[in-house]
């Protein structure tokens, strides 16, 4: 990926850096991040997103080995805290659950969630622009889908391990270039006119965009939020299933045939069963093993389908005021 263009002073200095050999970044330079809501912060997110970029394909032209340079991990974690902290604000209070309560916990977060209709706009009313606007914001995500989750299987033992590999098999097409769900996107990108470069809008997505990549790289890196992690692929695949048929109908409607529609139709099918996997097999198997963290995975699940929300909120609004919901390019 080639470096995204900065978006503050954090960001900016950070992307300097990148360009010379492994040095020490400036201690104090986190307290250049405004006091602002750090789910919107366009520095904080993009200097989150870039060092948590490192640990995935990285940029052109940067030295490999400032993936762990201790100054540059300093300052992630303190971004880091900033976006945990705003997080738990966010959805707090969790519902509690027992142990071997939590997949019938996670039936009912998803049902009470009401996100803005988001697939529905996108099924019948969206112009093709605003289409490929959607697409453009979820090709930050969906070009390396299954990566950030993919931290988790190593984190893992038993059924909960088990289950994880089976949905990710998945994801990645069991082992057929063709099938990885990234492939069946970057041809969806293709067919729409589209860039399908990995990170190639990167530089115009907004912070509540990045935001959503940006918590998988979190849960994913951190050990200690490994329930989180599996919680949010669970509230992932158990929202999954309708929105993608809607999506793949307003494809339809604007004139995509079956290449372009693959993608989605694809999840209709496999995430029907990824939700009953990842909801039992997964989320349950790891809360009766390690009963302590059944609230990390009510946790994980609340942040996606809140996010989601802000997300969906975003383009919605953006549209409805008759604007673009992309950054302009610098």
């Amino acid at each position: 990926m080639k470096p995204p263009p900065p978006r503050g002073p954090v960001s900016a200095a950070l992307l300097t850096a990148l360009r010379a050999a492994p040095h020490d970044l400036p201690a104090a330079l986190a307290d250049g991040f405004t006091d602002g809501d750090p789910l919107t912060d366009e520095d904080l997110q993009l200097t989150l997103f870039v060092a948590y970029e490192l640990h995935y394909r990285g940029f052109d032209g940067v030295d490999e080995a400032w993936e762990w340079q201790p100054s540059l991990l300093a300052l992630r974690a303190a971004a880091e805290a900033r976006f945990e902290r705003a997080l738990r604000r966010l959805v707090a209070p969790l519902p509690q659950a027992a142990p071997r309560d939590v997949p019938r916990a996670l039936a009912a977060l998803v049902a009470a969630d009401d996100g803005p209709p988001l697939a529905g706009h996108l099924q019948r009313r969206a112009t093709r622009e605003q289409f490929r606007e959607f697409v453009m914001h979820r090709s930050v995500y969906h070009l390396k889908e299954a990566d950030p989750h993919s931290w988790g299987i190593p984190r893992l033992g038993g059924r909960a391990k088990a289950a994880l590999v089976e949905i990710q098999m998945d994801e990645y097409g069991g082992g057929q270039l063709p099938d990885m769900h990234a492939e069946l996107f970057a041809t969806t990108m293709r067919c729409l006119q589209l860039d399908a470069t990995y990170g190639a809008y990167v530089p115009v997505a907004p912070a509540v965009t990045l935001a959503t990549s940006n918590l998988i790289s979190l849960f994913g890196l951190h050990r200690r939020l490994r329930g989180a992690l599996l919680g949010h692929l669970a509230a992932f695949e158990m929202t999954s299933s309708l929105p993608n048929r809607r999506y793949g109908n307003g494809l339809r409607r604007l004139g995509g045939d079956a290449v372009a529609t693959r993608f989605y139709d694809e999840h209709v099918a496999a995430d029907a069963v990824h939700e009953q996997i990842a909801a039992h097999d997964l989320c349950g198997s790891f809360a009766a093993a390690e009963p302590e963290r059944a609230g990390d995975v009510i946790f994980g699940a609340a942040c996606c389908l809140a996010l989601d929300r802000l997300f969906a909120t975003h383009l919605l609004t953006s549209w409805q005021r008759g604007a673009g919901s992309l950054l302009v390019a610098a």
